[in-house]
């Protein structure tokens, strides 16, 4: 029982050391997931970019997961390229405190309207453009609300919503 715990540690250190900074960079970029998973060089299944793009999302602040009250957002988690001194790169994170003014964030209800009726949820999202339809359905909504930073993309999925 152990030896598939250490396999999936194992295997999810080496996804992250190949794939995750240039995953980071990407959704940083406001790719889709999709779209993170065609430029990727290493071979990376689109449920472990779904996975890596979430946590990089709820580690920067871009979705909180509880209702955002003064100070929610204190530190941004961003990762570096170090080599030591036999050239060897690796990745160090970096933990710096966020002085920007406070962000504007929405609620997100998605996981709850798809699970509630996963078809009629597709068939409102058919409003949108496929970037941004891509965006909302491939994403791990869970079925609680969730707060997105109030960005354009944001702005323009929850005006053509209606919500």
């Amino acid at each position: 029982m152990s030896s598939r715990y250490f396999n999936k540690a194992l295997s999810d250190f080496t996804i992250d050391f190949a794939s995750g900074a240039e995953i980071r960079a990407f959704a940083d970029k406001g790719y889709t997931v999709s779209q993170i998973k065609e430029k990727l060089d290493f071979p990376t299944s689109l449920e472990k970019v779904k996975e890596i793009v979430w946590k990089h999302y709820v580690d920067t602040g871009v979705i909180l997961l509880s209702e955002p009250t003064e100070g929610s957002v204190k530190e941004r988690i961003s990762y570096e390229k170090v080599y030591d001194r036999f050239g060897k790169m690796s990745f160090k994170q970096v933990v710096t405190k966020d002085d920007d003014p406070p962000k504007e964030y929405v609620a997100c209800d998605f996981g709850k309207l798809l699970y509630k009726d996963k078809s009629a949820f597709e068939k409102s999202l058919n409003v949108l453009s496929a970037d941004d339809k891509d965006y909302i359905l491939n994403l791990p909504w869970p079925l609680e609300s969730v707060w997105h930073v109030k960005d354009e993309r944001m702005d323009r999925i929850m005006n053509l919503l209606g919500l």
